[in-house]
């Protein structure tokens, strides 16, 4: 077996006991590029957090043990095809890649069903799902250019 496959397994048994524990039914692994793994389960329901994907969860855990908020190098393997907003989340931590086990159709048949929100992003324009606008505000820069002037800022 490879490195994929051990890990995508990984992900997939945690997926599978996170359901006993009271969880969601999905899991993942980082691997980080010095090889060291880090683990996460879907805790939405049990921390009362919708933005608690196992993605995250990884993705979080692996950025404290490092102490940096990019991942470069690192490879996150999903049990399940990433949402929209794990998919951010990779892209925000800068991992190189994504593997995943089962599609957003195996999800669908569970009753976990995130066509809509990968529609969303798929169409340009107004939505009616969620309708977003831009109001001008008179300050709207300020935190920006409070940002820029900050000598000690982290940059990422």
């Amino acid at each position: 077996m490879s490195i994929d496959d051990d890990l995508l397994a990984r992900a997939v048994e945690l997926a599978t006991a996170n359901v006993a524990a009271g969880g969601g039914p999905f899991g993942a692994v980082v691997r980080m590029a010095d090889g060291r793994t880090v683990e996460g389960t879907n805790q939405v329901t049990t921390t009362i957090d919708p933005t608690a994907h196992a993605e995250v969860v990884a993705i979080r855990a692996a950025c404290r043990e490092l102490g940096a908020v990019e991942l470069r190098g690192a490879v996150l393997y999903a049990s399940c095809e990433p949402c929209p907003m794990c998919l951010a989340a990779t892209l925000w931590a800068r991992l190189d890649r994504v593997v995943f086990a089962a599609d957003r159709a195996d999800a669908e048949r569970a009753g976990f069903d995130d066509a809509a929100f990968h529609a969303y992003f798929e169409r340009p324009g107004h939505h009616a799902r969620l309708p977003t606008e831009q109001v001008r505000h008179a300050e709207a820069i300020a935190p920006f250019e409070a940002w820029l002037a900050h000598e000690g800022r982290t940059h990422y």
